[in-house]
């Protein structure tokens, strides 16, 4: 049987003045209240959605409507926001920033709603008034620029960001144990060869291109344990572990834990990025390898996620999966599975 998207329980999660960041068990812990960050992920989510329902539409509308709330007429955007719909930080071009931008290209490029889709593109418009220090902020929003391009080829405004960003971004190191730019793997790791990778493919650079396909290869290298992924662990993994195995030196030989989801739907989006550039088959593998993770193929060998409800659950632990159902986790188990599932992968399957 195909499985489905289901959104139950990111619904349960949905108030009309955001997504409830954290969960005990299944239950929102609403004293933490809201964030950009995981509205602009629901918001990536559901305007890919084709054919959505009434329901998949009013979500997407919420978090649109609170991604643009969020925004300031200098491109920057606040992150936190309370119950009460107030906001308690002061702005920034934060990782939350870089994903808002990505939320709203896509929902400008792919939402079959034309006034959603406008009200997108104006805000994408406004965000890409700035630039951010931080590397994975700037390669969020490459994301979003690009999917800009897919709606306005010539528009000037994503071009140069996009120009920015190709000179932001940090190349491979000489180094063919550790060509990560970075001395330590941290969080979201894909999402920075993904940025090259788009870049590369957006503005006609072989050379970036093909650096982000040599990290992205290398990572994918780095998380493979007895045929399944072992992603990055939330402690991370330094230059100064490593040990030969297989085609490269690896960072550790046994598993480490916590595993966090989001890694792993980084991955994924990461891979459709390299096959949509280049065609390779190899790339829709991994994929599969992420799809099956969260289903149980693991460190574990345990389920990271409720299928029927739509639930990611918060961590791979030691001892097994976390009970949590926050809105990161399950928007990366509903984030892979679409990506998996998108028709474009199928194709000579």
């Amino acid at each position: 049987m195909r499985p489905v998207l289901s959104f139950d329980h990111l619904a349960r999660l949905t108030t009309p003045l955001g997504v409830y960041e954290h969960a005990l068990g299944d239950t929102p812990r609403t004293e933490h209240a809201y964030c950009v960050d995981d509205v602009a992920r629901a918001l990536v989510v559901t305007s890919r959605v084709p054919d959505p329902s009434a329901e998949v539409r009013a979500l997407t509308e919420g978090y649109l409507d609170f991604v643009l709330a969020a925004l300031r007429p200098d491109g920057y955007l606040h992150n936190r926001r309370r119950l009460d719909g107030t906001w308690s930080d002061r702005p920034s071009s934060d990782d939350h920033w870089g994903r808002a931008l990505w939320a709203m290209g896509t929902a400008a490029a792919w939402s079959d709603d034309d006034d959603l889709a406008s009200r997108a593109q104006a805000g994408a418009g406004i965000a890409l008034r700035s630039r951010s220090n931080w590397p994975r902020a700037m390669a969020y929003g490459t994301l979003g620029a690009a999917q800009l391009l897919r709606v306005t080829p010539d528009d000037v405004a994503p071009l140069r960001f996009l120009e920015d960003a190709r000179r932001v971004l940090d190349r491979p190191r000489a180094d063919s144990a550790w060509p990560w730019p970075e001395e330590r793997l941290t969080y979201a790791n894909a999402v920075l060869p993904e940025a090259m990778i788009t870049i590369g493919d957006a503005l006609d650079d072989d050379v970036i291109l093909e650096d982000g396909l040599l990290l992205l290869d290398w990572l994918v290298d780095q998380q493979q344990r007895d045929g399944h992924l072992s992603v990055v662990p939330s402690t991370g993994w330094s230059r100064t572990k490593r040990r030969p195995v297989g085609r490269h030196r690896r960072v550790r030989s046994r598993a480490g834990f916590a595993q966090q989801p989001i890694e792993v739907a980084a991955l994924a989006e990461s891979c459709r990025t390299a096959y949509a550039a280049t065609g390779d088959r190899r790339w829709t593998t991994v994929i599969e390898q992420c799809n099956a993770w969260f289903v149980g193929a693991n460190d574990g060998g345990v389920r990271m996620c409720d299928p029927v409800t739509g639930a990611g659950f918060d961590g791979l632990e030691r001892h097994g999966a976390s009970a949590n159902q926050g809105a990161e986790s399950t928007l990366a188990w509903l984030s892979t599975l679409q990506v998996a599932l998108m028709p474009q992968l199928a194709i000579a399957r």
